[in-house]
């Protein structure tokens, strides 16, 4: 797409904006475009809680359809659009909701808590949802004695088990994209930059995990990397964080940490989120199509367990890290 062009269709969305009383809320990973585009711009966490207390009549998801999903659970009588259906998600799609409900019910005495990367019909047989910002502090609020099944992210899983102490029960789904990290290539990269410090997202294998200086969600690794004194990063999670992270964090250097293939790209993208274009923005937004819609008979099954994740997290705000 020609320079002009882009601007010429970052005008128009900024127009229909106004002309349609929307909010375009895009995930770190979307295009740079995108993010520019954008109303706000976070993690899942933070797009859950800005979908939760908008005042537009249009909300413009520029993410997955996961993501979509749960701002139309927030907002049912508001338009949710999703510029490309076609934005899935690996990790939702790794826990078919037939199949979850039948491991569900294999463990009567078990809470349910999942990962917000998984479809409404997977939220409607959950207790409570969690995001990796405030997912340790969500299993920790239970009961020692009380039993967590946790879905659909295993490697997350993993890392909940090592931080809380918990016997989980874990479902095998993970996140195509945090599996693809090369750790010959991490190995490489510190012996090449000895000051760098690894900071990698928790959806990550945990032997990339082990050597991180710093676990955390995508906001928390921003925030980590540009309060932090060290200049130099080795960044574990989509490349599409270094556009937030390069105005946030200016003057560092953010090196992406390479995946096992060898191929014209070495760090790691996401397919589902680069389906989304700054044109597809423009023409959703323009049409109000395609539109999420979410079965009656599961919404509100659905959206309790949404609600209560950001009910915890606004009683139990995260401390700022340094």
């Amino acid at each position: 797409m020609e320079k002009l062009k882009k601007e010429e269709f970052k005008n128009a969305i900024i127009d229909l904006k106004k002309e349609k009383n929307a909010v375009v809320l895009a995930h770190y990973y979307q295009e740079k475009d995108i993010q520019e585009v954008a109303d706000y711009i976070g993690d899942s966490l933070g797009l859950a809680v800005e979908a939760s207390k908008t005042d537009a009549d249009i909300i413009v998801f520029a993410g997955v359809h996961f993501m979509a999903e749960t701002a139309k659970l927030l907002n049912p009588s508001r338009k949710v659009v999703l510029p490309d259906l076609e934005a899935g998600c690996s990790l939702a799609d790794s826990c078919p909701p037939d199949q979850f409900k039948a491991f569900v019910d294999a463990y009567p005495d078990h809470k349910v808590v999942t990962y917000v990367n998984c479809s409404a019909e997977v939220k409607a047989l959950s207790d409570i949802v969690c995001t990796s910002s405030n997912a340790v502090d969500i299993i920790n609020s239970f009961p020692p004695e009380q039993k967590l099944i946790f879905a659909p992210d295993q490697n997350l899983g993993k890392y909940l088990i090592k931080e809380t102490g918990r016997d989980l029960v874990l479902w095998e789904g993970a996140c195509i994209v945090h599996e693809a990290f090369s750790f010959d290539k991490l190995l490489k990269l510190k012996n090449e930059n000895p000051s760098a410090k690894v900071v990698a997202h928790p959806e990550s294998e945990p032997h990339i995990l082990d050597v991180a200086d710093y676990v955390g969600s995508t906001s928390k690794m921003i925030n980590y990397i540009k309060t932090s004194e060290h200049q130099t990063f080795i960044v574990g999670t989509e490349a599409g964080i270094l556009h937030e992270l390069s105005k946030q964090a200016p003057g560092k250097t953010l090196i992406p940490l390479p995946i096992h293939e060898d191929n014209t790209c070495a760090c790691s993208e996401c397919a589902f989120m680069k389906v989304n274009t700054l044109e597809k923005v423009y023409n959703c937004l323009l049409h109000e199509t395609p539109e999420i819609n979410i079965a009656d008979s599961i919404f509100e099954k659905a959206k309790e367990p949404i609600v209560k994740m950001i009910e915890f997290s606004a009683l139990n705000p995260a401390p700022v890290e340094n």
